[in-house]
């Protein structure tokens, strides 16, 4: 036996609340499947980011790997000519190293950054910046470990306009984790 229960017309309110609620679920799968805004399952941020490098550098793998450890997804792309994609990326051969990476908002990040760094200055990125550097390849930075060989190095911040200004001071292996 089957009891038939009355349904009553849904009111422009009620209409509007579900309305209201289904684009809130829509919007909230958005920006949790946003590439800069996913969270992995220990809660780190996930940020996709795409490496240019050649294709039989070792110490890029290295680094890669790094990312990967923090938490981040990482693409590769060899091109053909590196140093002309770094030059059309607007990152002055002063500061060019073996890899550049490219976020999916389009920051730049040029060498061997500590992924420590690289989540700071995505949380926060300050004005007219586009990306950070790290010049050559120093001993000791995430890619170029070697024992405990270490040598200092500047993470350089770089500008909109091609300007830059230093970001962070690496004293210690340890300031970079």
């Amino acid at each position: 036996m089957f009891i038939r229960k009355e349904v009553k017309p849904m009111t422009w309110l009620g209409f509007v609340i579900l309305i209201i609620g289904m684009a809130s679920v829509v919007t909230i799968s958005i920006i949790s499947s946003s590439p800069e805004a996913g969270k992995s399952e220990d809660g780190t941020q996930i940020t996709d980011i795409t490496v240019y490098k050649s294709p039989t550098c070792g110490c890029c793998e290295l680094w890669i790997n790094h990312l990967k450890d923090a938490g981040f997804t990482v693409g590769t792309h060899h091109p053909q000519d590196l140093n002309l994609f770094k030059s059309e990326q607007g990152v002055s051969s002063d500061l060019w190293s073996c890899h550049t990476a490219i976020t999916q908002s389009g920051y730049i990040f040029e060498g061997h950054i500590p992924a420590k760094f690289i989540r700071q200055f995505l949380a926060n990125v300050p004005e007219h910046a586009k990306g950070l550097a790290v010049p050559n390849m120093p001993m000791g930075s995430p890619g170029m470990e070697y024992g405990d060989t270490f040598s200092a190095y500047t993470i350089y911040q770089i500008n909109t306009d091609g300007s830059t200004k230093v970001y962070a001071e690496i004293h210690a292996a340890k300031d970079q984790y």
